[in-house]
């Protein structure tokens, strides 16, 4: 697919790309304060093609009836009238809007770009896999919503842990191809010295940031954070007595409040550690200085991302706290995964560049 101008497009699809990740970091913030404030479920009823809320007294009340079958308003809210119903309902209600602005954002000048022949046919895969990536989140926010439509009215944790992950993955894939393009319009093969092996270490830290995330997510999914509000004991101890004790160890790290609370603990803790000595090793191997500065804006973060963790756990998971912790978690693995781009090796960039620019 050869462009019509060799380069003509490379920055401006770089450009729409990074708003598209800044569209999906708004839209993580949006569904962790749904979360938060109990409106996840108010909607019981998807419709993908829907952009308009209800506008007449009639269809607030026809959307207040379907909240009414729902196992939440039963054993949860029945006591509200529609008015109280219309205060949780308009969060979900734009956090599934700016979804489906997302997906628009992304499909029409995807479109275009195709057909003025602005796209190579590895930059056009790539863009085509995103999108059905963010088809697939949709659909999986969906089936979470469902998991809490049943006798209990809360998602699964898994669920909601598979949702919030995929997220991640999708923000950081569309980050790291607008990097790519940026990338492909210097003259500079390699900004740093080669060293595969920091390379290697940079993606355990994406790695380590987004299974960190994942255990979070099992966290918020349970409730855990309301319990053992204490850092760093638990229950008065540094390992709990009572730890993968429930039920198999094996799913008791995914259903034991307990469990759940002290692996995102040990996680949390494990990573800093490995931030750490990422930015000591950037010391050391006296890497380039963009990645150098990036190696401490990744400490730093991490530090804050953690004296936010804590803050969260000791006030009992306050909304601007809690939603600043999630908003923290992914600016930590924006870094990281800059950081990782960043450092790549000269033939890994080359590789790149000869993939990715639509000049080709």
């Amino acid at each position: 697919m050869p462009p019509t101008l060799p380069g003509h497009y490379t920055k401006p699809i770089a450009w729409w790309l990074l708003v598209c990740a800044a569209m999906v970091f708004v839209m993580v913030i949006l569904g962790g304060a749904t979360r938060l404030t109990e409106s996840g479920l108010s909607m019981v009823e998807w419709k993908p093609f829907t952009l308009l809320p209800p506008m007449t007294d009639a269809e607030w009340q026809a959307e207040y009836n379907s909240y009414q079958t729902s196992p939440e308003f039963h054993k949860k809210n029945s006591w509200m009238t529609v008015e109280d119903f219309k205060e949780i309902y308009w969060l979900e209600y734009i956090h599934r809007l700016w979804g489906r602005l997302i997906g628009l954002f992304f499909a029409v000048p995807f479109i275009w770009f195709a057909y003025k022949r602005a796209l190579n046919r590895t930059l056009a895969l790539k863009l085509t896999g995103l999108f059905a990536l963010g088809g697939a989140q949709g659909v999986l926010g969906w089936l979470m919503v469902v998991s809490g439509l049943q006798d209990t009215p809360d998602v699964s944790q898994y669920r909601l842990a598979a949702h919030l992950s995929l997220a991640f993955v999708v923000y950081g894939l569309i980050l790291w191809v607008a990097l790519d393009l940026f990338r492909s319009t210097t003259k500079i093969a390699s900004p740093i010295i080669s060293n595969p092996g920091f390379a290697r270490l940079t993606l355990g830290v994406v790695g380590g940031v987004l299974l960190v995330t994942m255990s979070g997510a099992f966290v918020a999914g349970l409730n855990a954070g309301l319990i053992y509000n204490t850092f760093p004991l638990m229950d008065g101890q540094l390992v709990p007595t009572g730890v993968y004790g429930p039920s198999p160890w094996y799913t008791s790290m995914f259903e034991d409040i307990m469990t759940v609370q002290f692996n995102h603990r040990l996680l949390a803790v494990s990573v800093i550690a490995l931030i750490a000595f990422t930015w000591w090793r950037a010391l050391s191997l006296r890497i380039g200085g963009r990645a150098q500065a990036l190696a401490k804006r990744l400490l730093v973060m991490g530090v804050l991302q953690a004296a936010l963790g804590i803050s969260t756990l000791l006030m009992f998971v306050p909304l601007g706290l809690a939603l600043a912790h999630q908003a923290g978690a992914l600016i930590l693995f924006t870094i990281a995964v800059c950081l990782a781009h960043e450092v790549r090796t000269p033939a890994m960039a080359m590789t790149s560049r000869f993939n990715m620019n639509p000049a080709e």
